[in-house]
């Protein structure tokens, strides 16, 4: 099982489904923020839907197509980052990722984030990792800008957000710059 010690605040574990009343009451706590930017919100309205959704990240895991961890700050659940797209020809992956609104503005996503770049590169030998995020989405753009990666383009209304479309701003950065 996938957990990481970031330092003594921020964990990064596999989730699991003993942590879906956690995520669930994280999601229902934020849901309006998160709404903001994420088109899967309203789909994820009970413990339920949280448990079928960790199974699908067990099911991704298991088949060797990246994985998502919870990010626990200070020993509560805050966020989820993770892998996806993983393109093990082209050595190339995705990284997406949300924070519950109160646990912002203290560098944890950007250590999730770092976290998960180093692991792309050193431990699964990738080539390249990169963040998609709605143009926006200042405070989530931050995190690719902040750890130097190469802001590549921005892809036309490439996201439904619920009634309107939104341009995503594309982030890179290969091995050779990160190591």
């Amino acid at each position: 099982m996938f957990e990481f010690v970031v330092d003594n605040e921020v964990v990064l574990k596999l989730l699991d489904t003993i942590h879906a009343d956690q995520l669930s009451e994280l999601t229902d706590s934020c849901r309006p923020y998160l709404k903001e930017w994420l088109p899967w919100v309203d789909g994820s309205k009970s413990v339920e839907d949280t448990k079928a959704f960790i199974e699908m990240t067990k099911k991704q895991f298991s088949s060797n197509n990246g994985f998502q961890a919870g990010i626990w700050y200070k020993g509560s659940i805050a966020g989820v980052i993770g892998f996806y797209g993983m393109n093990w020809s082209n050595k190339s992956v995705s990284i997406g990722y949300w924070l519950g609104a109160t646990y912002q503005g203290n560098g944890v996503m950007t250590k999730a984030c770092k976290a998960f770049v180093d692991y792309a590169f050193r431990e699964l030998k990738l080539n390249r990792v990169e963040v998609r995020c709605a143009e926006g989405n200042t405070r989530s753009r931050a995190i690719p800008e902040r750890l130097g990666f190469v802001k590549e383009g921005i892809i036309r209304e490439a996201e439904w957000l619920y009634d309107h479309y939104v341009d995503d701003v594309v982030y890179g950065i290969l091995s050779r710059e990160w190591l």
